[in-house]
């Protein structure tokens, strides 16, 4: 079960430490001018880096522009150097004049106090692609993911993430698993991600992969967690409390079995599924999906089943570890 952790907890002298570190940022003259609400950019994979950079572009804005702190974490990735150069082209050819690599190669690193200082300080993480269970192993339980929540709930800052990256923002994260065409048991691992959304799970490079019948089949066997598909070259910006937005050239596939019956109890393994009841949403890219209407905006008609579905999305995770 996902629920049951792989990686190891630290000790709580770390927690002190990073407790001492976020309070420090917190009466910092950054923290003081902040009026912003943290956001959450999840990309499917194989976002355009060479030609209009729309993704990247928007979380570059998000994060406050040509003097943003930025951070790109490159933890997930087998070729850390080479990620991080065809980041620092794009965000050189943005306009970008503070963005930088972050290096952790080891859950020792994840402790080292000046990689907590400087995610305290940031404005944006993004976390490139890669394999989320690498990344998950070198961030569980460490200071730098408790400064991850802290920039994000208490500073405002972005947090971005795509392919593997984007695995690793929901609690419950798809670890590995093939690709069946229909529901079957079994078909996925799960374990614990980030944490920044509770209640979804996202799969990734999601049409162009024919990921539906993967996520469907982790949804029986998580039929409490909404299930978020992301296509390549798409992303899902998240604001807390408010509203979501579909980027870039694909789709977003909501699944929603928080209703339905399956038979996943009684199923035996590799067996394929029934699941009656389940819900899908397709969000394509260029619109925009509000929790709560505006004030004096009339608000768009959407099917009750919907507005659940964005509401579980826009509701934030618990900040963890301070």
């Amino acid at each position: 079960m996902a629920d049951q952790l792989q990686y190891m907890p630290k000790i709580d002298l770390q927690r002190r430490q990073v407790l001492a570190l976020g309070l420090a940022a917190l009466h910092s003259p950054v923290f003081a001018q902040s009026q912003r609400q943290g956001r959450i950019l999840i990309v499917g994979g194989a976002e355009d880096r060479l030609r209009d950079k729309v993704i990247l572009k928007r979380f570059y804005d998000i994060c406050g522009g040509e003097l943003a702190h930025i951070l790109v974490l490159t933890a997930a990735s087998a070729d850390p150097a080479a990620s991080w150069a065809s980041y620092e082209q794009v965000f050189s050819e943005l306009g970008s004049r503070n963005t930088s690599h972050l290096v952790i190669g080891s859950t020792e690193d994840a402790n080292d106090a000046t990689v907590v200082n400087r995610l305290l300080n940031a404005d944006g993480i993004f976390m490139s692609g890669g394999d989320q269970r690498r990344l998950m192993e070198r961030l569980w339980e460490t200071n730098a993911a408790r400064a991850m929540h802290t920039a994000y709930h208490l500073r405002g800052a972005c947090i971005g993430g795509t392919s593997a990256g984007a695995a690793a923002l929901s609690r419950v994260m798809i670890a590995e698993g093939f690709t069946p065409p229909l529901p079957e048991k079994d078909a996925v691992t799960l374990d614990i991600g980030l944490g920044f959304m509770a209640n979804a799970i996202i799969d990734q490079h999601f049409s162009e992969r024919r990921r539906l019948g993967r996520l469907m089949s982790t949804l029986a066997q998580r039929p409490d967690m909404l299930g978020v598909g992301i296509d390549e070259n798409t992303a899902l910006l998240v604001e807390r409390h408010r509203a979501v937005e579909v980027i870039g050239q694909g789709a977003v596939t909501l699944i929603d079995g928080r209703r339905m019956r399956s038979n996943f109890d009684d199923a035996g393994s590799r067996q394929r599924l029934e699941m009656l009841g389940v819900t899908m949403h397709v969000l394509p890219a260029g619109n925009r999906y509000e929790a709560k209407p505006a004030p004096r905006v009339p608000p768009r008609s959407l099917p009750a089943s919907l507005r659940e579905a964005i509401a579980i999305l826009v509701e934030p995770g618990p900040i963890r570890g301070l």
